[in-house]
């Protein structure tokens, strides 16, 4: 599908990621709609991108304001065509330690956040675009959603994370299934070690020796790399109901 007159939407799309990819989508011609908790920084992102771009303030996990940035994003003349999901949240705790089990509440909103809410983004998504005519190649829409490589490699302390990342790997497969007849294809990508906000308060020698563990590129990756991906699967009609790694072949040991 080609990116440039499409609407996407970005959840998240405020910081990190999710601002390297609206800023992509957007550089290639789409009108982006940020979904984002943040107002202060969605707004300024939207301000800065100019035309085609609008900020609207969502909690993936809500019904109602992601379905609001969904509708937002339809509004446009093809309807919404792009969808990528970026919100999620992490937790370091073990299952069992010196101050007892694992919080349950805790564990409950890292699930609700990273796998309930990227479901609740792809549920409004995939109806949307269902609902829009088909392009020369069947397509309706193409939904990107972000799980990370803890869902294979989770480390210690990483229970709930891994857990939820590892609900949106197998999500994607089904979806896609489930979409197939209605030309919309769901793909994930499973990020390594990125230079995010969350990694961006650990002091610069812990960033470094965090990126020299990468066999190659011996760095933190950037997000306009998991951009630059997310962009080539929304113009790959090939690509679908897969996950892809994106970590410069990082695999994780236990701690």
């Amino acid at each position: 599908m080609r990116i440039e007159g499409q609407s996407a939407l970005v959840a998240g799309g405020a910081s990190g990621l999710g601002a390297a990819t609206t800023r992509a989508l957007h550089e290639r011609g789409a009108s982006v709609v940020i979904a984002d908790l943040n107002a202060e920084k969605g707004e300024a992102l939207a301000s800065e991108l100019g035309e085609r771009a609008r900020f609207v303030e969502a909690n993936v996990m809500e019904a109602e304001p992601v379905r609001a940035a969904v509708d937002t994003a339809a509004e446009a003349d093809g309807g919404l065509r792009i969808s990528v999901c970026c919100a999620g949240i992490g937790w370091a705790a073990r299952i069992a330690g010196k101050q007892g089990p694992h919080d349950l509440e805790i564990f409950h909103n890292v699930v609700k956040v990273n796998l309930i809410g990227t479901f609740n983004v792809l549920r409004l998504a995939c109806a949307a675009m269902a609902g829009n005519e088909p392009d020369g190649e069947g397509e309706r829409g193409v939904c990107v959603n972000t799980s990370s490589i803890a869902a294979w490699d989770g480390q210690i302390g990483q229970v709930a994370y891994a857990a939820s990342k590892g609900g949106v790997v197998g999500l994607t497969l089904p979806a896609a299934r489930d979409m197939a007849g209605r030309g919309v294809r769901v793909m994930t990508i499973a990020p390594g070690l990125f230079d995010t906000p969350l990694l961006a308060a650990l002091p610069e020698e812990q960033r470094e020796a965090l990126g020299a563990g990468i066999p190659f590129p011996s760095r933190l990756g950037r997000p306009e790399e998991y951009a630059q991906l997310a962009c080539h699967i929304v113009e790959n009609p090939m690509l679908n109901g897969e996950t892809i790694r994106l970590d410069g072949a990082l695999r994780m040991p236990p701690r």
